[in-house]
């Protein structure tokens, strides 16, 4: 678990980081590393941060793109554990066709995932952005408290949630099925030049 955070200026950034502490104090599994966001720019710079609090759950190798921006509290906490499973056990709950898929994109898709503590149909889509930031390396995942930063909800005309942003060209609302979710991520890849192959023909069987 990779933290970022500061002393001032930080709504949530105390609360945080505490419920990270006491997190990582569950399991010698996991390593919780704090850095500042104003001291080591260098690391800011690694892992692409720009905003805080921001939490980044990754294994001791590789960083797969899983960003969580504001305090991962209330029902955002199980999309917190499930992430945490899913990095340590490399098993990702997706449909096959669903990876298949995923597994042309070439170019950059930044999934954003508007959310708040308090939303029970809001894991949902945080954890399918998630899940496929850990399928393809192309794919970045956030999550955003979007009451920690309403600069980023008047930004985005966030009036209910969950919502989410794609590339910053594709958007809706709710939070939808896998397949669904799947379509407005393949649309926003091919808008930034992925290509994708035709799905398979389904035969109609002979009467």
């Amino acid at each position: 678990i990779v933290h970022f955070t500061q002393k001032f200026e930080c709504q949530f950034c105390k609360e945080t980081e505490a419920l990270l502490n006491e997190l990582a104090e569950l399991s010698p599994k996991l390593h919780l590393k704090v850095y500042n966001f104003i001291e080591d720019k260098d690391k800011v710079k690694e892992f692409g941060i720009d905003r805080i609090p921001a939490t980044i759950i990754k294994d001791q190798k590789k960083d797969y793109g899983i960003k969580y921006y504001g305090i991962p509290s209330g029902y955002e906490f199980s999309s917190l554990l499930n992430d945490i499973i899913m990095v340590s056990t490399k098993e990702v709950i997706l449909q096959d066709a669903t990876k298949e898929r995923l597994s042309h994109i070439t170019s950059t898709v930044h999934i954003q995932v508007f959310v708040t503590p308090t939303c029970p149909y809001c894991p949902r889509a945080v954890e399918l952005a998630h899940k496929m930031a850990f399928i393809n390396d192309n794919i970045l995942g956030d999550m955003i408290e979007v009451s920690e930063f309403p600069h980023l909800g008047q930004r985005y005309k966030v009036m209910g949630v969950p919502k989410t942003v794609i590339n910053n060209q594709i958007e809706f609302e709710g939070a939808v099925p896998e397949k669904v979710f799947l379509n407005y991520v393949i649309e926003a890849a091919k808008l930034t030049g992925s290509s994708f192959p035709p799905p398979p023909k389904v035969e109609t069987p002979k009467a």
